[in-house]
């Protein structure tokens, strides 16, 4: 569908507005720093998961018990990545507090880069093409997403009613997906804990925007308590998916799930029960279908195809880097000349515990 020249002046107007704003400029860089803190407490956080798994010799992918976070509290990496993912949340509350929550959102999705980076050197498991092409498909369809909502959506006043709209659909959504996660707990895959922590954290995003504005606004009464209890809520649901799929599978497919999920699920409630593109051609709806799709198929396709899964499953003999055996005559690739890059900049980063024998 084109554009008309008024349209155009208006997306270009919008543009220019946008960067004149302040909050944008201060919550941008917030929002980035949140996005590395995220990235390495994620990487500790996952390595505190796994070490517990092989100290109890009890497996976390049914769902974790109260031994496995008793042993999570004595591992030092896992400590630290939960400090780590507390100044992520500070960061992001912040940004929250001085820009739109469709621009500061998805930011996050830099975590996921940083993230995978950072793992393919830690575990030795190369980036292959298919994993590199879902990675591309997961940022590029968020941004994509975020950029159309950017220009069209235009932040309102949250009323009462519509607060009301949204509590109960989370409580609908937390009810679905505890009794789902109680029938069928010891078949679930990581994708599930995944999507289930994404779509929790899409909410906590949103309450907490609403909950920073009635606070600015001096409105702090039973409903805005209602929301801070539902978001603490939230929170905890959300953070016990998140260290059951660190025990399912590797940390930039958690952060890929996270990434995408999250801010869509934010925006989609943005548009539906907020009305903040209620201005909007059909076409813009067309293309937020599209591009959320390619984003969602992204995380779904590292699912089935990152390395360290079908290494893990044996669905693919994949040799480790840092395994003897790795042929070093064979051809170099885009994501092998990442990787080594990587490991020029960066060769042991310090994410094991102290007294550890190696990776």
């Amino acid at each position: 569908m084109v554009l008309t020249v008024d349209e155009l002046q208006d997306v270009g107007d919008q543009l220019v507005g946008a960067f004149q704003n302040p909050g944008i400029l201060v919550g941008i860089p917030l929002a980035l720093l949140g996005a590395v803190f995220m990235s390495f407490g994620a990487q500790y956080q996952h390595r505190g998961v796994i070490k517990v798994e092989k100290l109890t010799g009890a497996t976390g992918t049914g769902g974790l018990n109260p031994q496995h976070f008793l042993k999570l509290l004595s591992r030092p990496s896992w400590v630290i990545g939960t400090l780590m993912l507390a100044l992520a949340i500070v960061c992001q509350l912040s940004a929250l507090a001085v820009a739109p929550l469709i621009v500061v959102q998805p930011l996050g999705a830099i975590a996921l880069v940083i993230t995978t980076l950072l793992n393919a050197q830690i575990s030795g498991h190369r980036p292959t093409k298919r994993s590199l092409g879902a990675i591309g498909a997961c940022v590029g369809g968020i941004f994509v997403f975020v950029t159309i909502a950017a220009l069209f959506a235009t932040e309102k006043p949250v009323s009462d009613q519509q607060l009301i709209v949204i509590l109960v659909l989370f409580a609908v959504v937390t009810i679905v997906l505890g009794a789902f996660w109680l029938w069928r707990r010891q078949r679930l895959s990581a994708l599930f804990y995944i999507s289930a922590a994404g779509i929790m954290y899409g909410f906590v995003a949103t309450l907490a925007k609403v909950i920073i504005e009635r606070i600015k606004d001096g409105n702090f009464e039973w409903l805005t308590f209602t929301c801070l209890v539902a978001l603490i809520l939230g929170a905890a649901i959300g953070a016990y998916f998140v260290q059951t799929a660190y025990a399912s599978g590797p940390p930039d497919l958690v952060i890929a799930g996270l990434t995408v999920i999250d801010p869509i699920v934010a925006i989609l409630i943005g548009l539906f029960i907020l009305g903040e593109a209620s201005g909007a051609p059909l076409w813009v709806y067309l293309a937020f279908a599209a591009v959320g799709a390619v984003a969602v198929w992204g995380v779904w396709q590292l699912a089935r195809y990152h390395p360290q899964v079908l290494s893990d499953s044996q669905e693919l003999p994949i040799v480790r880097g840092s395994e003897p055996g790795a042929d070093a005559t064979q051809p170099m690739t885009g994501s092998i000349r990442v990787t080594e890059a990587v490991a020029k900049v960066w060769p042991d980063p310090p994410v094991k515990d102290k007294g550890d024998p190696g990776r």
